[in-house]
């Protein structure tokens, strides 16, 4: 009662092997054994329980047993072949008994009540273990579905998270090229009376023009409609009746051979004898059901698996798309940031020259007031006396030619003051 024992119903034949599990003993001992029986590499197996949780590599192999006693004989592991998405058989049914072969060979031959009750017997169990591999395989079919249902919600995820980023990354994208064109705008203003580089002028319009490189990371357009596409499909195979079960012939005939059983058994054990004719009909409408509801099953299966492998192929997909527009994200903050610094820079230059401008207007104040000094007459008591009583009379025209000659000695030495000014203001901007 302790012993630990593995179903493992292999969906790409429909052939169930069983194996003892020894204690302690690790999944990847288990998948080496199971390719060894089924000839599936380690590498292509993909065990799933019911619920569609794929085994965990990091757990032992325990954990395809369930707990408690409960169905543990009937509880199933289903592997699939990651190689393959098109499952197509042949499936061929379970093998008839010698007995059971006898009467559907000649389904009129005659047989003694008693004997012909063992072989209905058999019969109605070959006819309800069809019913139960059909189950069994829809079941498999039902684990691959809620498998690619969580494949799906995780693509749901990553798609969210593509599409927000890429969003971020347009917003921050419109705002950062407003930006810059307002300041290219604001600085060629400036330029004719302001600061001027050729060099921040440039490195400005290579930003420009890397900004919008960077645009081309947030289009997504085509991971989208692919992604939708794949959702449609998706929710098609959930709606197709394939995905529900279909084996409701097989257990009317399954029902039905029961019945036939019965009655045979209320006969009295005499000497009378009977042939097979609506067990052996039962049997053949059985394996020609199970034929039918397998195909579409199967079929059903294959465009499940077709779909799983089209969300695998687009999550790398996804992933190149989601750093990309990281990387475009990172780059567009360190321009913003750059280019602030930088306007900062200015501002901090144009606070220089201002000081500088103020130096230069107290310096020439204090030469006009030294030149102003030296031309005025002055008084004999040395102070400056009012302007008005130094104007000369109409009989000084000699000493009003010569303040004339001063006037423009002063304005001459105060263009060059200015002219010195420039120069150095000049000479700083290019520093």
């Amino acid at each position: 009662l302790f012993l630990q024992i593995v179903h493992i119903l292999n969906m790409t034949s429909a052939k169930i092997v069983s194996f003892l599990l020894h204690p302690e003993e690790s999944l990847h001992s288990l998948q080496n054994r199971i390719e060894f029986e089924t000839g599936i590499s380690t590498g292509n197996q993909e065990l799933l329980l019911e619920t569609g949780i794929c085994l965990d590599p990091r757990k032992p192999a325990s954990q395809c047993v369930i707990d408690g006693v409960r169905g543990w004989d009937s509880y199933m592991v289903y592997l699939f072949d990651k190689s393959k998405t098109v499952y197509d058989g042949p499936f061929a049914s379970r093998s008839l008994s010698d007995c059971v072969n006898y009467i559907v060979q000649d389904s009129k031959i005659q047989l003694p009540i008693p004997q012909l009750r063992k072989v209905w017997a058999e019969a109605v169990h070959y006819v309800i273990g069809l019913k139960e591999d059909y189950s069994r395989l829809f079941q498999g079919q039902r684990a691959a579905m809620l498998s690619l249902l969580r494949y799906n919600a995780n693509l749901i995820k990553m798609k969210n998270n593509m599409v927000s980023a890429s969003q971020q990354l347009k917003a921050k994208l419109e705002f950062f090229h407003q930006s810059i064109r307002l300041d290219l705008e604001r600085y060629s203003d400036q330029m004719a009376y302001g600061i001027s580089s050729e060099k921040m002028l440039k490195a400005w319009k290579e930003m420009e023009e890397k900004a919008s490189q960077c645009a081309q990371a947030e289009d997504i357009g085509y991971l989208d409609e692919q992604i939708m596409a794949l959702h449609t499909e998706i929710v098609e195979l959930q709606k197709s009746p394939y995905a529900r079960r279909q084996g409701e012939v097989m257990e009317s005939l399954e029902q039905r051979a029961i019945d036939l059983y019965k009655q045979l058994k209320t006969r009295p054990p005499d000497h009378a004898y009977s042939d097979s004719t609506d067990m052996v009909k039962i049997i053949v409408q059985t394996v020609q059901s199970q034929d039918r509801v397998l195909k579409e099953l199967f079929g059903h299966l294959s465009k499940l698996l077709g779909c799983k492998q089209k969300i695998i192929d687009l999550l790398p997909k996804i992933e190149v798309a989601l750093n990309n527009i990281k990387e475009a994200d990172n780059s567009v903050m360190q321009m913003q940031g750059k280019r602030q610094r930088e306007i900062w820079h200015l501002l901090k230059i144009a606070c220089t020259q201002s000081s500088s401008r103020s130096l230069v207007s107290s310096s020439l104040e204090g030469t006009a007031s030294t030149a102003a000094a030296t031309w005025l007459p002055q008084s004999p008591s040395g102070n400056v006396p009012h302007p008005l009583s130094s104007m000369p009379t109409p009989e000084d025209g000699e000493d009003f030619v010569h303040v004339i000659e001063e006037n423009l000695n002063y304005l001459k030495l105060f263009s060059s003051i200015l002219q010195e000014a420039r120069q150095e203001q000049n000479s700083m901007m290019v520093s």
